[in-house]
Order: structure tokens, then sequence, then C-alpha cells
């Protein structure tokens, strides 16, 4: 296993542009590897930032003509917030285009970003006249249904025409479409990771996601694989998968995950972590950003995809997609009180156990996070 050094505790650094000073997290995972020649950022992405609001504590999907009510409820910044929030939760240094509302939402949720997660958003901006996308999601018996409002910025938001020089950077593939900042971003050597939403013309070619080529890692569900290659197991579609990228991740829902390095032949499968899950919103986004980690810490394979389950489970425990994501403290807590069952399998339990070179001693117990609240914009008392 690759060695990692890991700093403990919060200290005041400065950012790679100078700007100003932000708090590190408790373990950067990448410490033993950075150089003074690095790129400025770990992580770049770019995308929509919604307002979520997330009603938990249904007992059933909404039934039309009446009137259900919600035992919970959160808001907290959504979309491409989700990942940017996880990735910066778990110490990577992470840069954001995104085109903000010009609303007291997207007020909330630029703040919320910048000031309580320290994401670099000097390639976002405000868009003048431009009110917030926002989705409404219910989450009962373990899925959730959402409902999306919001208009397309204009053409020129948000992703600038030259992104900054990451070591990484994660897209969404959309069947059809090209975005030019994938081939310039990957021509200066950044890792593209890719996921994919659901093809709604129904063709599932992978001729149609051309940027694909440009990527090093593909990270669909089980049916997306499946479909785009015409496969009936999602492990056969993970080994297809690599004739066209170098990694193929599938995630297999309640089973798992499963994993093929087309480079190496190198292939890996973890089980998923029961939990109880309180809210799945953004479950997927924590778990990428989870394998982006271990992927630039390089880990193998299958720590790298235990730990991205590891993420997402912990996430579907609170309220909210982006400030539901775990940070290190919180990873720390946790394997400090599995290891306290009695009836835990010993063969589980080493499965995560490469944790151990990573958490800083005095992290078990959960420091406060900022979590999604009932409401915002609560008046503040003088």
């Amino acid at each position: 296993m690759a060695s990692v050094r890991t700093t403990s505790g919060e200290r005041t650094v400065t950012t790679p542009h100078g700007e100003g000073p932000y708090v590190q997290a408790q373990v950067d995972p990448l410490a033993g590897l950075r150089s003074p020649d690095d790129p400025p950022w770990d992580v770049y992405l770019t995308g929509t930032v919604f307002l979520d609001i997330i009603f938990t504590g249904l007992d059933s999907a909404p039934v039309r003509g009446t009137e259900s009510w919600a035992r919970g409820m959160g808001s907290s910044p959504g979309g491409v917030a989700n990942m940017a929030t996880a990735l910066a939760r778990l110490g990577l240094r992470t840069s954001l285009a995104a085109a903000f509302g010009d609303d007291h939402y997207g007020e909330y949720c630029w703040d919320a970003l910048e000031q309580g997660e320290h994401i670099d958003l000097s390639a976002s901006r405000t868009v003048p006249g431009w009110h917030s996308s926002v989705t409404v999601s219910m989450a009962y018996e373990g899925e959730r249904t959402m409902v999306s409002h919001g208009h397309e910025p204009p053409p020129e938001e948000p992703a600038p025409e030259c992104p900054p020089r990451a070591r990484a950077a994660i897209a969404a593939l959309a069947p059809g479409t090209r975005a030019p900042w994938i081939v310039q971003a990957a021509s200066k050597g950044t890792r593209i990771f890719a996921d994919v939403g659901w093809d709604d013309t129904g063709r599932w070619d992978l001729a149609g996601l051309p940027d694909l080529a440009h990527c090093e890692a593909f990270l669909p569900n089980a049916e997306e694989a499946m479909r785009y290659t015409d496969t009936a197991c999602p492990r056969a579609a993970a080994r297809a998968l690599t004739d066209h990228v170098p990694v193929a991740v599938v995630t297999l829902g309640a089973e798992g995950a499963y994993a093929v390095d087309g480079r190496t032949g190198e292939t890996a499968e973890v089980p998923a972590i029961a939990v109880e899950a309180l809210d799945p919103t953004g479950a997927g986004d924590v778990f990428v950003a989870g394998f982006v980690t271990g992927t630039l810490a390089g880990w193998p394979l299958a720590d790298r995809l235990a730990f991205a389950g590891l993420t997402a489970a912990l996430s579907v425990q609170e309220f909210g997609g982006s400030l539901s994501a775990p940070d290190w403290s919180e990873i720390a807590a946790w394997w400090r009180r599995v290891q306290s069952y009695e009836d835990q399998d010993p063969a589980a339990l080493r499965r995560y156990a490469f944790l151990e070179q990573l958490l800083p001693e005095g992290t078990a117990r959960p420091w406060p996070r900022r979590r999604a609240v009932p409401t915002i914009g609560f008046r503040r008392s003088a």
C-alpha cells in the first residue's frame, strides 16, 4: 500500500493562489505526494448548483389529491455542490466553476461552499437576473423522488474557456454532447473521472459519449453499465467498459460495487455497508469523491472501492446531499465504533484496516459540521 502521511488537527494555511487563509482538513490524503510544482488544485469541477430542499420521514410516496407530512426536513446546496463538498471534506483542494443565481438562494449556496467548505469559487460567477435552480427531494422506503425547476444559464456559463490546472477533474457525461473543457483539461495532464446520467434518447451508445476517450475512469451504475455494453451482468459490463476507458467502476446498489482496471487486469468487489438510510440524496456523488481521493493518493483498487462505499454509506445517515458528506473525523469515529462490536466479522473488518494508516489520533469524536437545516436565512440576534 502506498505510504500516506497525514496531518492532524486544524491549522490555517494559505490557499494555492494566496488569496487568504482557509481551514485545512484534519487529514491530507495527498500529504506525502505534494511538491512545489503541483497544480494549484487537486480537483476541478463545473456544473450547476441547486438549492436542495429535502423531506424525510415520509411513510410512503405522496398520493395525488392528499397532503403528506414529513417528519424531517433539510435545506442545503445541491447539484454539483454535492461532489465539491464531499471532495473538500476529504481534504482535497477543490475548485468549482458554477453558475449561481442572483437571489437569496444563490447567495446562501455561495456562502455555504466558499466560507463553510473552503471551496475555491474564483472560476464561478453570479448571473444577474437568473434565479437559482431548486430541487425538492422526498425520501421514503430507502429511495427518493425528486421534483426540480430551473432555467439553462447563459451559454458562456459556467465553465471557463481554460480550466485551471488540477490533478483531476470530474465530469458528468451527456449523450451526444462534447464538453470542450474536458479535452483542454486532459491535454494539461488532468486525470478525468466521469459519471453519466440516464440516456433519455434510449440509444445507449458509447459512441455517443465522445469525451469518454479522454477519461481515466468511468463510474456508471449497474443499469447504465449494462445498457451501454448490452450485457446482462454488471460485472461483465465493467469488463466490457475497459475496452473504452482504463478503469471501470460499476455501483451495484445494496450489493456494493465492482471495479476493473483494464491496464493491469486487476479487479475488486466490495459489499455495501448496511446502514439505516435517512436520505440517499447525493450518495453517488460522495462515492465518486471517495474513489477519486483514493486514486489520487495511490491506493490499491480494492481500498479505493471500499473507501468510496464507506463515505457514501456514512452520507445517507444525514440530511442533504452536500452537507451530509463525511469528513475524516466522522470516518475515524465510525472505524473506532465498528471495531467495538463483538459480533463483527473479522474478515469484514480487515477490509477497512487500511484506515489505520490514515486516521490521526484524537479524531474519534466527530467535530461539528454544517448539516442541512430546515430553513435558511434566520435573522441573527444582536
